[in-house]
């Protein structure tokens, strides 16, 4: 395109400029032809004027004007000899002198036809050297004789050609210095777009965080910055689509691996019970065993279809006050609490409330609780409140059981990821337990973090908007 451009513009600006040239060569040669003209008309007046008086002079003599016309006319002719002009006289339509110049030009053998009182005639007869004639016929009662000045233009015309020479040699140098400043000129120009083809190709293989450097704020300039900015999105997206596949593939590594323990302890069971002779004590607790695994699995499929339609369904929000939102949770946790001999601590204002569904912070409230009984030992207490902070509300799940390291705080919220894996198994989880919470949370425009150290416990925060 670059090539394309410096061509057309190359040429246009050739075509201009040969045109203002010819334009300013033809005035120029229009000037001179002028002064010519206007000198050869006033020399060929003086001329006329003396010679009708040197005319007159002679027939006052009574001599003969054409046997005494070229002892009159050679003075004159020696006169513009020097000048490489020339002059001719005719009586009754003949010639009657020719100087030596006016003889070697080739203008017309017989004087031309024009009448009495007419505008003297000026041409210009093109041989091998270029003249401009001038004739007149003298006044009344001479109007028989008529005058030729014949006036060289071959310095005129050589002088025309010359400054021709110098203008299309100056025409040439400019174009040669014209293409050049072009040429850097589009390279400047096109710079910003041959980085966009090479920084365009490194993006489709693969070099997503290539930049365009941005110079100035032109309108290429602002498709170098648009460019980037679309390059920071596609590189945004990409990075996205690689952490969303790495998600799913750790996702389905795990949701492999659970599978696979519960599946091979019921498969091998299964197998025991059909091969051995069992008391009816083994079987009960083989059969007891294959139960606790199928239960295990069920639950897992219902926390994933519990993900899987917080994902897909619309969520419809009420006021929900957190007062009653505790009670219904302490109804349900009571007896997974009292297993342990936990005891749950519930504390809420009666105007506290949250814009939400409360089934779905009912499912959210009773997942951390659930978790927090599993990290907990016997006799402790599990602290649930609500306070108000700036325009957020705050729910705190406290408890003081075993807690976690800072790096297992960092990937707490994993789908299958589990602080103790033998545990967290014995107590039938399946570690997508805060992956729906932290789904809920989101549903809800909240937040939800985490403060946690080994041996001391865990307090879970969530964070709402006032409603």
């Amino acid at each position: 395109m670059k090539k394309r451009v410096f061509f057309v513009t190359l040429l246009l600006f050739t075509v201009f400029l040969n045109s203002m040239i010819l334009i300013v060569s033809t005035v120029i040669l229009k000037d001179k032809l002028s002064a010519v003209r206007d000198k050869c008309l006033a020399e060929h007046y003086v001329i006329a004027s003396s010679l009708i008086g040197d005319i007159q002079a002679l027939k006052r003599r009574g001599n003969n004007v054409e046997e005494n016309i070229e002892s009159l006319m050679g003075v004159y002719s020696r006169y513009l000899q020097g000048k490489g002009s020339g002059l001719a006289v005719s009586f009754s339509g003949e010639w009657i002198y020719e100087s030596p110049v006016f003889a070697r030009s080739e203008i017309r053998i017989s004087p031309p036809e024009t009448g009495y009182g007419q505008e003297r005639l000026v041409y210009m007869e093109k041989g091998s050297r270029p003249v401009l004639c001038v004739y007149g016929i003298f006044p009344a009662p001479w109007q028989d004789y008529g005058l030729m000045y014949v006036g060289d233009l071959g310095d005129t015309i050589s002088a025309w050609r010359h400054t021709n020479h110098i203008l299309f040699l100056t025409g040439a140098g400019v174009m040669v210095v014209m293409s050049f400043f072009l040429f850097q000129f589009l390279n400047i120009i096109f710079r910003p777009l041959r980085q966009i083809s090479g920084t365009s190709a490194k993006i489709a293989n693969g070099n997503y965080g290539s930049r365009i450097p941005v110079y100035g704020t032109d309108e290429i300039s602002g498709v170098a910055r648009n460019f980037n900015q679309m390059a920071e999105q596609v590189e945004t997206q990409i990075r996205q689509l690689e952490e969303a596949a790495e998600q799913k593939q750790q996702f389905i590594d795990n949701f492999s691996h659970e599978l696979r323990i519960p599946l091979t302890a019921i498969y091998g069971y299964a197998e025991y019970i059909q091969k051995a002779l069992l008391s009816e004590e083994e079987r009960y607790e083989c059969t007891q065993f294959i139960m606790s695994e199928c239960e295990r699995l069920r639950n897992m499929a219902y926390q994933l279809l519990d993900m899987a339609l917080l994902g897909r369904e619309r969520m419809e929000k009420n006021d929900c006050f957190l007062q009653e939102l505790f009670v219904w949770s302490e109804k349900i946790m009571y007896m997974r609490a009292a297993e342990k001999k936990i005891k749950l601590t519930y504390t809420s204002n009666q105007n506290d409330m949250i814009k939400g569904n409360m089934e779905q912070l009912l499912i959210l409230i009773n997942n951390l609780i659930d978790n927090a009984i599993k990290a907990s030992r016997s006799d402790e207490e599990i602290r649930i409140s609500v306070y108000g902070e700036e325009a957020d509300v705050v729910v705190e799940v406290e408890d003081h059981g075993i807690g976690m390291e800072r790096e297992q705080v960092s990937h707490i919220k994993e789908a299958f990821y589990r602080v103790d894996k033998a545990r967290s198994r014995a107590d039938g989880g399946a570690g997508l337990g805060l992956a729906i919470c932290e789904k809920i949370v989101r549903m809800h425009h909240g937040d939800m973090w985490f403060i946690s150290q080994p041996g001391t416990g865990t307090t879970v925060k969530l964070s709402f908007p006032k409603g």
